[in-house]
C-alpha cells in the first residue's frame, strides 16, 4: 500500500490522500475484494456530513467509491473507506495505479489534519505508509490501525 499527501496544507477545507495499491502477495486478487482506510479526526466545527470525490483513478473513478465511518484510536475518530467495483484483478507485483481521493464537509468547514493518524505532509511522492490500512475481504493485510 502506497500513500502520498496531495495537499500538505494541514488546515483547510479538503483532505486529499492519494493511494496506489500494490499486490505484494504471490496470488492474484480482485480489486473489488480490497478496501483502503484513511484515518483522521472530524473536528466539531461546521457540518458533520462529508462528501467523497474521486478526482482520478487509473482503474476509472466509476469503479471507486468512498464511505465515512466512525472509529476510535490514537488521533482518529473517523476513517474514509475506499472500495472498488468491477472485475479488475491485480496479479502478483501489479499495482492499481494512482487513485486521487478528496473529501470535504458539506459546508466546506475546515479540518485540522495536524492531529490525524494517517496524514503525513512529508509524503509528497508515493511511499509505503503503514498508517493507511488495506483489507482483503475485511481482513487487515497491510498497515497498522490506530
Amino acid at each position: 500500500m502506497r500513500y502520498k499527501a496531495s495537499d500538505t496544507n494541514a488546515t483547510n477545507a479538503e483532505i486529499k490522500p492519494h493511494f496506489n495499491v500494490v499486490n505484494g502477495s504471490d496470488a492474484s486478487v480482485s480489486l473489488s475484494e480490497l478496501t483502503i482506510r484513511y484515518y483522521y479526526t472530524l473536528e466539531p466545527n461546521g457540518s458533520q456530513s462529508e462528501v467523497f470525490h474521486c478526482d482520478y483513478a487509473f482503474v476509472g473513478c466509476g469503479k471507486v467509491s468512498g464511505a465515512f465511518m466512525t472509529t476510535s484510536g490514537a488521533n482518529a475518530d473517523h476513517y474514509l473507506q475506499v472500495s472498488f467495483s468491477g472485475a479488475d484483478v491485480l496479479a502478483p507485483g501489479q499495482q492499481s495505479g494512482e487513485i486521487q481521493a478528496r473529501y470535504n464537509k458539506s459546508d466546506y468547514a475546515s479540518y485540522d489534519e495536524t492531529n490525524d493518524y494517517s496524514f503525513d505532509p512529508t509524503k509528497t511522492s508515493f511511499t509505503e505508509w503503514d498508517r493507511v490500512t488495506l483489507y482483503h475481504n475485511g481482513t487487515l493485510v497491510w498497515g497498522v490501525e490506530p
